[in-house]
């Protein structure tokens, strides 16, 4: 099983000062962040894309182009780039430059977004969120798939038998579909053949396991080989030394964002009882020890077979120092663990 960082690059205030960073900082620190996932031979770093003062990147393209000239072989990933307010021969052509530039390490997460304001800034219709992703992303393979594209669709201008270059360094660059727990989405991803991501920010993990079912039966079911199967499962995390003091960390920051969010969307603050639910063995976040962390990556790759487990360290902006911590606790502690843990069985067939 692969195991990555996803990051939203948050710009948000230390909750204990009222104090921000720079964005130049954030920057830096996240090209840092980015070297020692690589360096630890973690397999993948994804970066989302958002439009809003608090989350720092809208064009995951331009800073994994930079990621990828200080890493050698980490795996480069959007998470996600919203696909539905963007053109996807943009996209394709942006991630072929990377796949180029990194020597056949980009990949593209696409998603609807689970936030909105790229639709009304690139002028889109939100009555139109499910099919102008639909739309878009059946585009965005068929570019892929094809070097030369004939397609034409209600969101964007026809293509008559055009090149789309440059080519990427792969014979196709890795197009996810990442969701939070829509079906038709899931299905959409089956039906394709694409990889699924599930990002698993609440609740309990094993309400999950129905859409996991569900996307392995669609995938079987429309003729796909369960073989190249790839599922990826998404999650807040967080390690430290101790249980405790990854909780205390953790706790303001996480808190700070989730509550913001919450109040945009008509939820509670988040508490600290909330939270310590959430933490606990079966609930959704990975805050902890290396071991609770391990045994939790473990615990949900039980429930859904997943080839692939992302950690989302910086949700809100953690100091710099302490994140660096979490990744080498997580590359040097827990990744070891974990492939260690999923070896396959060799046995003997000597007598």
């Amino acid at each position: 099983m692969e195991l990555g960082i996803s990051t939203f690059v948050e710009l948000t205030p230390d909750p204990s000062t009222g104090k921000s960073i720079t964005a130049y900082q954030r920057l830096q620190n996240l090209l840092e962040e980015a070297q020692l996932a690589d360096q630890l031979g973690l397999d993948v770093f994804a970066i989302g894309e958002h439009h809003r003062p608090d989350f720092l990147v809208s064009s995951p393209a331009t800073v994994l182009a930079a990621v990828a000239a200080r890493t050698k072989q980490i795996k480069l990933s959007s998470a996600v780039s919203v696909l539905s307010s963007d053109d996807p021969v943009r996209v394709f052509q942006q991630f072929a430059t990377i796949d180029l530039l990194s020597g056949g390490r980009a990949e593209i997460m696409a998603g609807r977004g689970s936030f909105i304001e790229s639709f009304p800034l690139f002028g889109y219709d939100l009555d139109d969120y499910d099919t102008l992703f639909d739309e878009k992303l059946k585009l965005l393979v068929a570019i892929n798939e094809n070097e030369k594209v004939t397609w034409k669709g209600r969101h964007r201008a026809a293509i008559s038998n055009l090149g789309v270059y440059p080519r990427p360094y792969q014979k196709k660059l890795p197009v996810w579909v990442a969701i939070g727990g829509t079906p038709a989405s899931v299905l959409r991803a089956a039906k394709l053949g694409l990889p699924l991501t599930i990002a698993i920010i609440g609740g309990k993990p094993e309400q999950f396991v129905p859409h996991t079912k569900y996307y392995r039966d669609e995938f079987v079911k429309v003729g796909h080989d369960v073989s190249t199967l790839q599922l990826c499962i998404n999650s807040h995390a967080y390690i430290a030394g101790n249980s405790q003091q990854a909780a205390d960390e953790f706790f303001p920051t996480y808190a700070y964002v989730m509550s913001k969010i919450g109040r945009e969307r008509g939820w509670p603050p988040t508490t600290r009882e909330q939270f310590e639910l959430m933490r606990s063995p079966s609930g959704a976040l990975l805050v902890g020890s290396p071991q609770q962390v391990i045994d939790k990556i473990l615990y949900e790759h039980e429930l859904f077979g997943n080839t692939r487990f992302m950690v989302q360290f910086s949700v809100g902006t953690l100091p710099h120092d302490k994140m660096m911590h979490a990744i080498e606790l997580f590359g040097n502690i827990v990744a070891p663990a974990v492939r260690k843990a999923l070896q396959p069985v060799v046995t003997s067939n000597n007598k």
